[in-house]
């Protein structure tokens, strides 16, 4: 087998393992609470799972300052779950960003 063939079963062997990593990351829980007020939890295909505020925080005066936690703690989870989907690229790859395909 030529050097050719070998990079390109390569690439294709690390296609199939960043497919299935990144399939096993879908399925993953990110869960942040913020303030002792809110706790958002995505799915690591970025979609809101659920959220809960705390009965306490729910006075009309605090609206706008769980409306503002409840945007950091989702920003929080998708940062996090970047940062997984960056780690898999690197482990997989040995670079951010994945094989580029």
């Amino acid at each position: 087998m030529n050097q050719m063939q070998q990079m390109l079963m390569q690439a294709q062997r690390m296609q199939r393992e960043l497919q299935k990593a990144h399939e096993a990351l879908e399925q993953k829980e990110f869960v942040v609470e913020k303030a002792g007020l809110v706790k958002v939890t995505l799915t690591g295909d970025r979609k809101v799972k659920s959220l809960e505020i705390t009965p306490d925080a729910l006075t009309a005066d605090d609206a706008e300052m769980i409306q503002d936690t409840i945007v950091a703690a989702i920003n929080e989870a998708l940062e996090q779950i970047q940062e997984a989907n960056d780690k898999i690229d690197e482990e997989i790859t040995g670079r951010k960003g994945g094989m580029g395909f």
